[in-house]
């Protein structure tokens, strides 16, 4: 019962989070919702006894992604007439929601006919999903970092006021 509530709690702070970070027109407060939502499943992972996960959750999404973002807004210092008018959010909101419901039931069903099958697998530790991702794939991680730099860096330039 206690996982239950601790589950429901955590899932709340995700989607307020997440309703947030699409409703709100001031990107600071975006970034806060996402900070939440990020957060929030960080103790999912950490409830799944998957402590490697919700820490890498939190030092990547939270301590990377999070205040990377929030220096590049706060770089670019947007206005709010600078802002794009956008009368009908809402409606794509609803929209979006009700075309990707089919999907998310269908995932769920396909999700728990297939338990019986994940519980013929072996498992794996997260020490060896953690050398594998340090040996093997470190060039792809930094050059994902080095192309989320070149990403912000361009953000920059574009929004810099012409002199």
């Amino acid at each position: 019962m206690l996982e239950i509530s601790i589950f429901s709690i955590l899932a709340i702070f995700m989607l307020g989070g997440s309703f947030a970070m699409i409703s709100n027109k001031q990107t600071v407060f975006s970034a806060f919702g996402f900070l939440v939502t990020m957060i929030g499943m960080a103790g999912i992972f950490a409830m799944l006894n998957n402590q490697f996960l919700a820490m890498a959750q939190i030092m990547v999404s939270v301590g990377a992604v999070v205040v990377l973002s929030m220096l590049t807004i706060l770089t670019v210092n947007a206005k709010e007439e600078n802002l794009p008018k956008e009368p009908h959010k809402y409606k794509w909101i609803i929209f979006s929601t009700i075309a990707v419901a089919p999907f998310t039931v269908l995932l769920y069903k396909t999700l728990t006919t297939m338990d019986r099958h994940f519980s013929e697998m072996a498992t794996i530790d997260s020490k060896v999903l953690g050398s594998v991702l340090f040996s093997k794939w470190v060039l792809p991680f930094e050059i994902l970092s080095i192309l989320l730099l070149a990403a912000m860096l361009g953000a920059i330039v574009i929004a810099r006021k012409k002199s």
